[in-house]
């Protein structure tokens, strides 16, 4: 696994317990993966990636940031890269991603390529006076994404743009009125098998992930049918290998939207370790060593992952294990080994039970135990 973070660390529970060597090559030492990282090295130097790679059967990622150069390059060498570049290539950019799904008849939200302040303001004039600019590469957890009005606000990408030899755009997409957001996590075989998990709600703040909600309240049988649907199209459309997450608008006027894509496990699926029969993490393992696909039926009737953000001002989550563990025996805690920081994940919380007000109450008051 290229990619020493959280999904990393997650995955190799998932490994132990299937009897699989995973390793993992991480940016720097100390990461959360630390306990499998078998490297530590730069994923844009090509040379450290090959001997990496030689070390191993599979290659998989903890992120989609691996340059599609070493990636071609990798496949050229005969190593089996899942999911491979042609299927990253949507998720590191989103122009290219926005092209593609429209291609494939996809929805998704009204957007235009721009490479200048008057192409925005023509968009804007277009779209009501308002709308959402982000960056095509290297945005996560709400960076790279700005809602605009005028079309001065995007100046600094634009320059940003400018100065770089290979130029490039901006996306420009409309501002959708939306009920809420939601995301359905898929796990596709290179022989082209799918299984899905239930179609959550995903609460955010700050343009961070703060709640999981499986399944989505109040979720229709068509709603979670549509959603399940557009999920498997992208899969197929694309050639996804191993665990994709499609993040969707519900539009106050009762459509689906694609908003995001990843594909690798996702935040949106962690409810699934305690959730579900096959957690988003052992299903991805079995996806991208092509065997067969596991069960995804749910456990019980609701999870709700919490995330803990930023975490405690002083000390770290396991000083305050013996009053989180005491109060909510029965909450399970996932402790990312990340140094507190504000608005970081260093780890999530998830409740799983029959009655979705007191599920919500046990993770809300689990995660509140490692935030100040």
């Amino acid at each position: 696994m290229i990619g020493g973070g959280q999904l990393a660390r997650m995955m190799i529970p998932a490994a132990v317990n299937l009897g699989i060597d995973i390793r993992v090559l991480a940016e720097q030492p100390g990461m959360s993966a630390e306990l499998a990282a078998s490297a530590v090295g730069d994923y844009h130097d090509l040379d450290t990636v090959a001997a990496f790679a030689d070390t191993v059967d599979v290659i998989t990622f903890d992120h989609e940031h691996v340059p599609q150069e070493i990636l071609r390059a990798l496949v050229a060498r005969g190593v089996a890269v899942h999911p491979g570049p042609d299927a990253l290539l949507y998720a590191q950019d989103k122009l290219l991603m926005r092209q593609r799904l429209t291609e494939l008849g996809l929805p998704v939200p009204d957007w235009a390529r721009v490479e200048n302040p008057d192409e925005l303001d023509a968009f804007l004039a277009e779209h009501g006076g308002r709308a959402v600019v982000k960056t095509a590469r290297g945005g996560y957890d709400g960076k790279g994404v700005r809602v605009v009005a005028h079309k001065h606000e995007a100046d600094d990408w634009f320059q940003a743009l400018a100065e770089d030899a290979n130029g490039g755009a901006l996306l420009v997409e409309e501002l959708v009125d939306f009920r809420r957001e939601l995301a359905q996590v898929v796990a596709r075989r290179p022989s082209g098998d799918i299984r899905s998990w239930p179609v959550v709600e995903t609460v955010q703040r700050d343009g961070v992930c703060a709640e999981v909600v499986a399944p989505a309240p109040h979720s229709s049988g068509r709603l979670a049918e549509v959603a399940e649907q557009i999920a498997r199209r992208v899969a197929e459309g694309i050639g996804v290998t191993g665990v994709l997450a499609v993040e969707l608008f519900e539009t106050t006027d009762d459509r689906l939207l694609i908003n995001e894509l990843a594909m690798r496990p996702h935040n949106s699926g962690h409810w699934s370790i305690d959730g579900s029969v096959t957690s988003q993490f052992e299903q991805h393992l079995r996806a991208v060593l092509d065997l067969p696909l596991g069960d995804t039926a749910t456990r019980e009737p609701w999870s709700i992952m919490v995330n803990v953000l930023g975490g405690p001002a002083q000390g770290s989550m396991s000083d305050r294990y013996a009053g989180a563990f005491a109060a909510h025996p029965s909450v399970k805690v996932h402790n990312y080994n990340k140094a507190p920081r504000p608005g970081r994940k260093i780890g999530h919380v998830t409740a799983v039970g029959a009655d979705l007000d007191e599920v919500a109450y046990q993770a809300r008051a689990t995660a509140a135990f490692f935030q100040d």
